[in-house]
């Protein structure tokens, strides 16, 4: 993509995510400075709406874009999502509208790896537990080793592996693991040697591994792809581990296979409401859980804006938007 390229120097901006300072900060730091951005201040339909009012682009992350918010933003061009996936977005009225839809294809791959393997130590560590009796000052190491588990010689199973899930699967290499894997898309076998894992039925899948790490995007087929029939059928000691969408998993089903012992335990950053007020799998001793943060890091931030802003540039010009990024 050329850097010669470039937006109109008064181009009019919508931030719809509602950012701290260091993060509007780093944005005015990241975006051409001749761009007129209006940062929304709440996720409120009037807030939101004001924003867009002007705006001939949207950057949105964890906020929801429906129908009525395109249909407030009259001048709209193109909404950029500053991460991977559009759930969140109405593609639909993008459609009628003729708005560009396009994401920072893998943007989150990095980050979101890391912290899904941290998320499969932690639970099988029992990390919370661990943490919050030593604040007390017990000292219990063999008590330890009746609850604790090592990721090593397990068998870990990904369910997907497009960016993220590759990214995990080159993570865990080191641990000594056995790693399978299905997506709806077969990768080539050379693919597969290169980061040695073995392509499995979903069923088959389920049933053999030791840990489940769920990398789908969320979408009409995959939704509650981890259903109670497939909860019922994981191995006594697996380990569910989620930081994709919380809709791909039947929370009730995790949480009575979670809370009468029939699972060993499960690391979640993505739940089917969120924030998860009230949800009970949160007062579990086996779960490890943490606020849809696993792509939040500062400096991946940086380097989405710095993609996003490559690619609304393109978009001015009329020069293509790499296809893993553009959604239409």
């Amino acid at each position: 993509m050329s850097e010669s390229l470039s937006a109109p120097a008064d181009l009019q901006v919508a931030i719809l995510d509602v950012y701290p300072a260091p993060m509007r900060a780093l944005i005015r730091e990241k975006l051409p400075s001749s761009w007129d951005c209006r940062f929304a201040e709440s996720y409120e339909d009037d807030d939101q709406h004001a924003v867009l009012n002007t705006a001939e682009v949207a950057f949105a992350n964890w906020g929801k874009v429906d129908a009525a918010a395109i249909s407030a933003a009259p001048r709209l061009r193109l909404i950029h999502k500053l991460g991977a996936g559009v759930d969140k977005i109405d593609q639909d009225a993008c459609r009628e509208r003729d708005v560009a839809l396009a994401r920072v294809g893998g943007g989150n791959a990095t980050p979101v790896a890391e912290h899904t393997v941290m998320l499969m130590l932690a639970a099988l560590r029992r990390l919370p537990e661990i943490d919050a009796r030593t604040r007390t000052g017990e000292w219990f190491k063999e008590d330890a080793r009746v609850i604790q588990r090592q990721l090593s010689g397990r068998r870990v199973g990904l369910v997907g592996l497009g960016a993220i899930g590759q990214a995990v699967a080159r993570r865990l290499t080191g641990f000594e693991v056995d790693l399978a894997y299905f997506d709806p898309v077969r990768l080539s076998r050379e693919r597969e040697a290169d980061l040695g894992v073995e392509y499995v039925d979903l069923d088959e899948l389920l049933r053999t591994s030791d840990i489940v790490s769920l990398h789908l995007p969320l979408t009409n087929e995959t939704r509650g792809v981890l259903d109670a029939e497939r909860i019922q059928a994981l191995k006594p000691e697996c380990v569910v581990i989620n930081c994709a969408r919380g809709g791909l998993v039947d929370e009730a089903a995790l949480l009575e296979a979670l809370s009468t012992h029939r699972i060993l335990a499960a690391g979640l950053d993505t739940f089917q409401k969120e924030p998860p007020v009230d949800n009970p799998l949160l007062e579990l001793p086996n779960t490890v859980v943490t606020g849809h943060v696993a792509g939040a890091t500062f400096d991946n931030f940086s380097r989405m804006l710095e993609h996003a802003v490559a690619n609304t540039n393109a978009f001015w010009q009329g020069a293509p938007i790499p296809a893993s990024d553009l959604v239409h």
